[in-house]
């Protein structure tokens, strides 16, 4: 079942279940009664990544607090995605934008990596977390990626597990099309792997293209920005291999 998009829709860090009462925090409280100026009775859905979506009603408690008193369950959770997205962080307002639409496409874990290439080598946990959880809300979706601590290229590689099968979209690769090399990948669970602006060194690519578990892809004869190469190559996996 699609999400209803005529309803607000809340990501609650908490435990959902009929019949409960869920305190909402300062910033949710000031958001529904002041800036959306929603009174009590006021239906709106709610969601924590674990437990489905609900209805519920708003409970205003004084002008700045409120609750929300969980009814219905509306959407069960969906199984969990398999795919991981790996990717060198970009400046800052196009680092947002590529974890928003990450989270869009339904990504299970996202990951901050840092390459020889990579301009930007510090990420702001708190604000891209925000920007997962907003996206999440506003796009419909029901699971919240992860968003794992950011590591160095070489230490990603060698803590890597050989039975997960890495994407790795390489600018030298020859041809354009990416579909024949995705489609002979027969392991589920997955990472699309996707470098800085200026591409990924020749060293790193040297020691990819060597790795069993990588699958290198084109992604078409044109030269992509790195967060266009990203949702292209996110959206090649996801209708080729992923869950469309």
């Amino acid at each position: 079942m699609r999400a209803n998009y005529k309803l607000q829709r809340l990501y609650l860090d908490t435990e959902l279940a009929e019949g409960a009462l869920a305190p909402l925090g300062k910033e949710q409280a000031h958001y529904l009664l002041t800036v959306l100026r929603f009174g009590d009775g006021a239906e709106v859905l709610v969601f924590n990544g674990r437990d489905g979506e609900f209805s519920a009603t708003l409970r205003p408690q004084g002008k700045k607090s409120a609750s929300l008193e969980i009814s219905v369950r509306t959407r069960e959770q969906p199984e969990q995605s398999r795919l991981d997205f790996l990717f060198a962080p970009l400046k800052v307002g196009r680092l947002e934008y590529l974890v928003q639409k990450a989270t869009e496409m339904g990504v299970r874990r996202i990951t901050p990596v840092f390459t020889d290439h990579t301009q930007l080598h510090k990420v702001n946990a708190g604000r891209l977390e925000a920007n997962i959880i907003e996206a999440a809300e506003q796009c419909g979706n029901l699971a919240i990626p992860e968003l794992a601590e950011a590591v160095k290229f070489d230490s990603l590689i060698a803590d890597w597990d050989p039975a997960r099968r890495i994407i790795f979209c390489n600018e030298s690769q020859a041809g354009n099309n990416p579909a024949k090399a995705l489609e002979s990948i027969k392991e589920r669970d997955l990472a699309l792997l996707v470098g800085p602006e200026g591409g990924f060194s020749e060293r790193e690519r040297e020691v990819l293209t060597a790795l069993p578990f990588v699958t290198s892809i084109p992604l078409g004869p044109r030269i992509l920005r790195a967060d266009t190469a990203a949702v292209a190559a996110l959206t090649a996996v996801q209708m080729t291999i992923g869950d469309w």
